[in-house]
């Protein structure tokens, strides 16, 4: 625990201007990021007396170990730059709002020859009109399925389009009637886009004038005693009634506003938003976070709305904002989100009518789910906490392992041995953390001597690393890097977990006391009886199978084995695709495309002449006798078997594989092989 004073400014030091500032810990990792109108002003109340500080605000000081500062212009800079490096460097302490889910939005590929309607999640992409979130996909689908009717808009892969345009027969919605069909030309290019920018009018809350539309055509028909197209048109318009009544409008001046509620305690907050366009509600999401600093609700709303507009443009901001408490100050987050938006945006609080009326429906949502929040997290943590204390009293440790890395070998019959090296912090998944190596010390199949090799590159790692930062210079900081990145292995864990038994845990002790490692623990745990094995030990230590801590040591091995088996099939892939044309220098993909198109085979381009292989387009004489020469000095493999049925397999046409044969043969479980 480090004394604030030991890295406060001294007086006269931090400018009486508007900036961003940055806690580092002692690894020099980014731990806190904050923007203030006087910085001067600012971190002054950082270095008071500890007593005085918030409990959270005392733990960030005292873990910190250095502090510094960017000046800006103007406060809408700090925000801008704030946001930036939150999103950079993940700093432990910020507040920092996750999705409880990755919400589903029902997107419309406007920038497509045509356009197709379809769910999306994640990132939003350029050229999609994007309607929602929505809380299920399922909502989705069945809005979908009866706007179909009216507006029978392409929903079909591209696979499928192209399959149909090649066979001339559309797929089961193109004969129902909720497909158009453009992939048999049943309508035109504009015709289909003209359906897709009225399918999207309409999900934009522009309802009215299409069912006027149709009950006129409706009336018209019945006029002129076409019953069965009245009644298709009157089918239409229920339809198109029904997935209104989903939505149903709750703002009755066609308000498109989001609404930003705030739940919280004195440990954690919860948000609740509701977009609403053209007067419903089109969407709702929730995020909830810790409270690791003393915080405002406004404070709260204000990073709130980095989190909700951050990479947002355009549209996507909508004209009014309502929140429970303005952020202070309010002029700097106002601007900020009409550059977003591109023009002005309304930032305020309801105080009356319907939109106060819906707020307190957003406000209950909010306690709600911080209240679904905390039953979840405290089962959770109550487990997780449980889990690390039976293995630290298992494995006779100091204290709870809070980080443990976990490694796996992985190979095909000593073919691509690879390894990985998989991270977990307080009992959680620590995906950025992860790492994968090859093998490079030797060749062939031995478990044992590739942990030796795997245990003793990280720890190499993680001693040049500390060596680098000045961890040994008497405590001088040498760190000439400012970009706050942590480094790949920087930080040791409590614990090292094998997959395996006593060699492998032997072996990977020994690579640590090489090393002259001796504060890491180590062990390895077997598959066959699920026993964790322990250095210098003739006999294993045998954990409940109801225990807590066994079944997070299980977690942790076999996710370093699904990553060691991710990696190594990935490079037997990559190897089974490689080809004799790879060795040939200037040849790029497009003129290896063209070759193999021209011949259909390497077997036919092998035997091939010189003067036939400049009947290709792009290749020289000089080229082409390169070529010759490379396949000349690839052998042919000898022809392929089905081992099922004894008979020799024929070449296909374009197989690309090293010899000109196919790539693989057998069954798929005598194609898969032994995997470790």
């Amino acid at each position: 625990m480090a004394d604030p004073s030991s890295y406060r400014p001294r007086p006269g030091e931090i400018p009486d201007s508007p900036g961003v500032y940055r806690f580092r810990d002692e690894h020099r990792r980014v731990i806190y990021v904050g923007k203030a109108k006087s910085l001067r002003q600012r971190l002054a109340n950082y270095f008071q007396d500890l007593t005085n500080l918030h409990p959270r605000t005392r733990t960030m000081v005292t873990t910190a170990a250095s502090v510094e500062w960017t000046v800006v212009s103007t406060e809408v800079e700090a925000l801008q730059l704030e946001y930036s490096w939150i999103k950079e460097f993940d700093p432990r302490f910020n507040v920092k709002y996750r999705d409880d889910k990755s919400y589903p939005y029902l997107a419309v590929t406007m920038s497509e020859e045509f356009p197709r309607v379809q769910v999306m999640r994640g990132h939003k992409r350029k050229g999609v009109r994007y309607f929602g979130p929505y809380g299920h996909a399922w909502a989705i689908r069945d809005t979908v399925d009866l706007l179909l009717r009216v507006f029978p808009v392409r929903t079909c892969s591209a696979g499928v389009f192209k399959n149909a345009t090649r066979t001339g027969r559309p797929c089961l919605l193109g004969y129902i009637g909720k497909c158009s069909a453009p992939c048999v030309a049943r309508v035109s290019e504009e015709e289909h886009r003209e359906l897709a920018d009225e399918f999207c009018d309409f999900m934009a809350g522009r309802t009215g004038t299409y069912i006027r539309r149709l009950e006129r055509r409706m009336a018209e028909a019945a006029e002129e005693m076409e019953y069965e197209r009245a009644a298709r048109l009157r089918d239409d318009i229920e339809a198109l009634k029904k997935a209104m009544e989903k939505n149903a409008v709750v703002l009755a001046d066609a308000t498109d506003a989001d609404l930003i509620a705030v739940a919280e305690d004195e440990l954690e907050a919860a948000v609740q938003i509701f977009h609403v366009r053209g007067g419903r509600v089109r969407g709702q999401r929730g995020w909830v976070t810790d409270k690791v600093e003393e915080i405002t609700t406004g404070a709260l709303v204000e990073h709130a709305l980095q989190q909700l507009y951050g990479e947002e443009k355009g549209d996507f901001v909508p004209k009014e904002v309502l929140v429970p408490a303005l952020p202070d100050p309010l002029e700097p987050v106002q601007e900020w989100l009409a550059e977003r938006r591109g023009s002005n945006v309304s930032l305020r609080v309801p105080q009356r009518g319907d939109k106060k009326a819906l707020m307190e429906t957003v406000e209950r949502n909010a306690q709600q789910a911080l209240v679904l929040h905390k039953t979840k997290r405290a089962s959770d943590l109550t487990t997780r906490s449980r889990a690390l204390e039976e293995i630290a009293e298992a494995l006779d440790l100091d204290s709870a392992p809070l980080r443990i890395e976990c490694y796996d070998i992985s190979h095909l019959q000593g073919d691509d041995v690879v390894a990985s090296m998989v991270v977990f912090e307080d009992g959680l998944q620590r995906k950025s953390e992860y790492r994968r190596f090859q093998i490079k010390g030797f060749e062939g199949q031995d478990d044992v001597r590739s942990m030796h090799e795997v245990i003793n590159r990280r720890f190499r790692r993680y001693l040049a690393e500390k060596e680098k930062t000045g961890e040994w210079a008497d405590g001088e900081n040498t760190l000439t890097e400012e970009d706050g990145r942590p480094r790949k292995f920087a930080y040791p864990p409590q614990l090292v977990v094998v997959d395996g038994g006593r060699p492998q845990v032997a072996a990977a002790k020994k690579a640590l006391d090489e090393l002259g490692i001796d504060d890491v623990a180590v062990c390895g745990l077997a598959k066959r009886l699920e026993e964790v094995w322990l250095p210098d030990e003739e006999d294993p230590v045998v954990l409940p199978r109801t225990s807590e801590g066994l079944y997070l040591l299980q977690r942790v091995r076999d996710e370093a084995h699904r990553f060691a088996i991710t990696y190594q099939r990935t490079k037997r892939a990559k190897r089974f695709r490689s080809s004799p044309l790879d060795d040939v220098p200037g040849l790029g993909d497009t003129r290896k495309q063209a070759l193999l198109k021209h011949f259909g085979s390497l077997k036919r381009l092998r035997s091939a002449t010189i003067d036939q292989i400049c009947e290709v387009p792009g290749i020289g004489r000089k080229t082409a006798e390169t070529i010759a020469v490379a396949l000349a000095r690839t052998a042919p493999a000898a022809p392929a078997v089905n081992t099922a049925t004894g008979e020799i397999m024929e070449e296909e046409p374009g197989t690309t594989g090293s010899a000109g044969e196919p790539l693989t043969t057998g069954t798929p479980d005598e194609r898969r092989g032994q995997e470790t």
